[in-house]
């Protein structure tokens, strides 16, 4: 099925039971985000909100909820893109088997954006930003936001849809200072092809045209989060994964697409900014009010049928899960492409993508000695200058010699071959002063903190304990430890008041514990507010360690040294992962919103028999 609109696609979802229909109101103010994260969480179909309060448009969500639903709704084009990726990655692939890539050059057809010449759906009518579905997620947002964005720009320098970006930022509708339908807030984040765009601008001191397309064919969206190299289109993207070529429209000097559902369209002054936020974000924290661009707001258009699709981001897993895993499966032949010696990445979703990325290199330089990281550090630099993997904070790499079959996605069997493997003393290489992803709180101030190279290679050198030493003691205000997972020991701490008492609590436990029998096979310690919660569940330990924790700051060892500017220790790693206080706030329902779903979801309700 190749769609031609969300309608459509809509449509097909419903006939194939994979789409509900809820006709009862619905508050877009906290209730029907509650709604989608059960939606998610408990695997339910799509659900399109017929009424959606404030508004004449209905609003649908959970479309990519399963990754069995996303394979559907992609199920005539996916493999087709696939070809075409390893084709990219091994041109030679075509020779070895011919048989395998006949459609091919058809299906490369559809990737060139198509201008429309006989009119377009998404020109039926206008609207306001006000009367679109004022979709607002967690109680502390700084208002309504457009959560599934396709942020179109195109090079002031090189103007035409062949040198235009198309990305995924989120947009505020209305709220803090900004004039009801006259602006919007435009938050992207360092690291994104739009910058480029807004530089050129400036540098020649004109506006920056922006259209804002929303809905349209499902791969119009998955297109917009797709880590395109800078100078490739996502549009040539979406025609692939749609089976249909990216149609467009010149309407007042902006650009339009054509199928989309709705299209903002406006522009950013480049040197102009209003305070945007907070907004519940994928780390699973609000990202706090900062100061972004504003976009002046000239038209809203809409097609006739428009249906307003709309997610819920907060701490993973959640529907935007489906697009990194969809990534890794289209991707996956052009990652030992991209980056020589590496031969898998996995941003881990459960520690908020860009927190924590593990990737596994090979390690030739000295076949005749033992193996240690050394071609593993020349493919970890290259990881770290490689697009969106530069933002990574903890980047674990293991040898691809030492266990050719090492899982990357079996995120607990990956860290149990590292930690036999690591050796403190001399895996450890840090970079501070540098770059962290806009959305993590951790470092020193927004954009700012460090990075850390883990990097083990070679045969294990211990076994990992799932119990205490028998004369295992703590230093006072320690306590209640527990293993998350063998070689890995949550320890509850006081509570973090600041920076220098934290440390030297620190250090007072790696103190404790420097002669203590028994640590070998615990090679990873954690000091975290609650060690219940941070061992329960793999996730759990993923999302506490490595939200809440910056490698320059919280990163200290028992018998630690520094050798002229290196850094490691011989006992265990200890990472403190405590809530500091100029950490954002993690999210948190409102009870009063809870409740009103739940009395949905009971016997007789709108939602019952849909989720719990």
């Amino acid at each position: 099925m190749r769609y031609a609109s969300l309608s459509e696609c809509v449509r097909d979802l419903e006939r194939n039971g994979h789409l509900v229909r809820i006709s009862q109101p619905v508050d877009p103010y906290l209730e029907i985000a509650e709604i989608q994260r059960r939606a998610y969480e408990q695997k339910a179909p799509a659900i399109l909100f017929e009424q959606v309060k404030g508004s004449a448009f209905p609003a649908v969500c959970n479309l990519f909820g399963t990754m069995e639903r996303s394979h559907f709704i992609f199920r005539s084009t996916i493999d087709q893109v696939k070809k075409i990726v390893k084709l990219k990655a091994d041109p030679t692939a075509v020779l070895k088997a011919p048989h395998k890539y006949l459609g091919t050059p058809f299906a490369a057809v559809k990737a060139f954006p198509m201008k429309s010449r006989f009119g377009a759906p998404i020109l039926h009518g206008t609207t306001s930003m006000d009367q679109l579905p004022q979709v607002t997620s967690w109680p502390m947002d700084g208002g309504p936001y457009v959560t599934l964005p396709q942020v179109y720009s195109e090079d002031p320098h090189k103007p035409g849809a062949m040198n235009s970006n198309m990305g995924m930022y989120r947009i505020q509708m209305a709220g803090n200072e900004y004039e009801p339908n006259r602006e919007i807030g435009l938050h992207y984040q360092i690291h994104r092809g739009i910058g480029v765009h807004h530089t050129h601008a400036g540098e020649r001191g004109e506006p920056l045209k922006v259209s804002i397309f929303v809905g349209g064919p499902p791969a119009h969206t998955f297109a917009a989060v797709m880590p395109l190299p800078e100078g490739l289109s996502e549009l040539m993207f979406a025609g692939l994964f749609a089976g249909r070529n990216f149609r467009y429209v010149r309407k007042n000097g902006h650009t339009l697409s054509s199928d989309a559902d709705f299209c903002i369209v406006g522009t950013i002054d480049p040197k102009a900014t209003k305070p945007e936020g907070p907004f519940g974000d994928h780390l699973g924290y609000y990202s706090l009010t900062h100061e972004f661009p504003v976009m002046k707001v000239d038209a809203v258009y809409h097609r006739k049928d428009a249906i307003w699709p709309f997610t819920v981001v907060g701490r993973p897993p959640q529907e935007d899960t489906s697009f990194g895993e969809l990534i890794h499966e289209v991707t996956a032949d052009m990652v030992p492409v991209s980056v020589p010696g590496l031969k898998a990445m996995h941003a881990v979703d459960a520690a908020g993508v860009h927190p924590l990325l593990l990737a596994i290199g090979n390690e030739r330089y000295v076949p005749y000695r033992e193996r240690e990281p050394q071609e593993l550090l020349t493919v970890a630099n290259a990881v770290l200058g490689f697009g969106q993997a530069s933002l990574a904070k903890y980047l674990i790499i293991a040898a691809h010699q030492d266990r050719p079959d090492l899982d990357i996605h079996d995120i607990s069997g990956f860290l149990d071959h590292v930690l036999r493997r690591v050796d403190w003393r001399r895996d450890l290489h840090f970079q501070t002063k540098t770059t962290i992803d806009t959305l993590d709180y951790s470092g020193e101030g927004l954009n700012q903190g460090s990075k850390v190279v883990i990097a083990a290679a070679g045969s294990e050198k211990r076994d990992l304990a799932t119990e205490l030493p028998e004369h295992f003691r703590l230093p006072d205000g320690f306590g209640e430890p527990r293993f998350a997972q063998p070689g890995m020991l949550m320890i509850q701490a006081p509570p973090f008041e600041n920076a220098q008492d934290a440390r030297a609590q620190a250090e007072k436990l790696a103190r404790s514990l420097d002669d203590m029998p028994g640590l070998e096979e615990i090679p990873l310690i954690v000091l975290v507010d609650d060690s219940a919660f941070a061992a329960a569940k793999l996730n759990n330990f993923l999302w506490v360690t490595f939200t809440r924790s910056n490698p320059s700051h919280d990163i200290y060892g028992v018998r630690s040294f520094t050798e002229f500017k290196h850094w490691g220790c011989a006992g265990p790693l200890v990472i403190d992962a405590r809530i500091k206080p100029h950490h954002a706030p993690p999210l948190v329902e409102d009870p009063k919103v809870t409740q009103r779903v739940n009395e949905m979801c009971a016997t007789g309700g709108p939602l019952h028999g849909i989720i719990e």
